[in-house]
């Protein structure tokens, strides 16, 4: 009975929270004045077909390495947390092996593609690693008994966040701003190499998260 009353009092204050939000919600013909610059700054600034990509890795790229850093701290827990125990070798599913020997690399090119084309398409660093970290999810699915190099994924991992670290501070070397696009030529616009030094931010973000993800499931598939 007292869990019905709380359940209640719980969906009650949802919609009380929802309840404004419905009925004073306007439609804006025209973008405010930040939203502008951004959009506007975002194809005569960076060179950049997508706006979200520009925010993300450029005008708002301290807050992405504060999300990646977070995520590093999350890895660090998890494989601090956990420890690995000896698993009974098991069979594994011969449908699955059959289909990540085949998925497995169209997987990882897919994500490779998400994240060095972030800057022309919707998708990303993050996207582009999700994707990649499914990759040897299926690997995992398909073979319980199979072993991961824990030193590539560490160097990796190290590599992409260092450099990634490494961009920024060129930026304020040249004086031009942390995690400026603009230390690189910014290129044509609308073409693969352009927007600068986005696509090399995002391909780093994207390896990072790829390789702290990949860590955290094989840590995580111990008994």
């Amino acid at each position: 009975m007292i869990k019905k009353i709380i359940v209640i009092l719980a969906m009650i204050g949802l919609i009380m929270m929802l309840f404004p939000l419905v009925t004073n919600f306007e439609f804006l013909e025209n973008l405010n004045d930040l939203s502008t610059n951004y959009v506007s700054g975002s194809v005569n600034e960076l060179n950049s077909q997508n706006v979200v990509t520009s925010v993300i890795v450029t005008y708002r790229g301290l807050d992405t390495l504060g999300e990646v850093t977070v995520l590093f701290l999350a890895t660090a827990a998890i494989g601090f947390l956990l420890k690995k125990k000896k698993t009974k070798k098991r069979g594994s599913s011969e449908l699955l092996q059959t289909a990540s020997s085949f998925l497995v690399a169209l997987i990882i090119l897919l994500g490779v593609y998400i994240f060095t084309h972030g800057h022309l398409t919707p998708g990303g660093g993050f996207q582009g690693g999700v994707i990649i970290a499914t990759a040897f999810l299926l690997l995992i699915l398909s073979d319980v008994n199979i072993k991961f190099n824990h030193t590539i994924l560490q160097v990796v991992e190290s590599f992409s966040g260092a450099f990634y670290v490494v961009i920024g501070l060129i930026g304020l070397v040249l004086t031009i701003g942390f995690l400026n696009a603009k230390i690189i030529p910014l290129g044509e616009y609308g073409n693969l190499f352009s927007a600068g030094a986005i696509p090399i931010i995002y391909s780093l973000i994207g390896l990072k998260v790829g390789s702290e993800l990949t860590n955290i499931l094989d840590t995580m598939r111990g008994e």
